[in-house]
């Protein structure tokens, strides 16, 4: 089993969880299963739940009304969630993922 960890910025806040938190009930029931699912298989979890989508970012894919993603990475046994945000195009922001990778890389030093 994988090792779920949020990723928390100098002042201890965890951007990931507190979005999860603000999500309505139905998402945020999906939030969980997928990142229960994620818990479970790691680095096996493919689509239509996971995607890479750089060398070391991940999504989580969470389908519906809301589509919700969450960036990951992984580091060892550890799964960092990084970033999420609700997705309301096509396109993934490059911005998005820029946050993600530069999180990512103030904890894997």
């Amino acid at each position: 089993m994988w090792q779920i960890l949020f990723y928390a910025n100098n002042r201890g806040e965890r951007p990931v969880q507190e979005f999860i938190h603000k999500l309505s009930p139905k998402p945020r029931s999906k939030v969980i299963a997928l990142v229960r699912l994620l818990k479970e298989f790691g680095t096996f979890l493919k689509m239509p739940y996971a995607k890479k989508i750089t060398k070391n970012i991940y999504e989580l894919r969470i389908r519906g009304k809301e589509e919700v993603r969450i960036f990951y990475a992984i580091s060892h046994r550890n799964i960092y969630l990084l970033h999420a945000f609700k997705k309301k195009s096509q396109e993934i922001p490059l911005k998005e993922i820029k946050l993600a990778e530069n999180r990512f890389a103030a904890i894997d030093k």
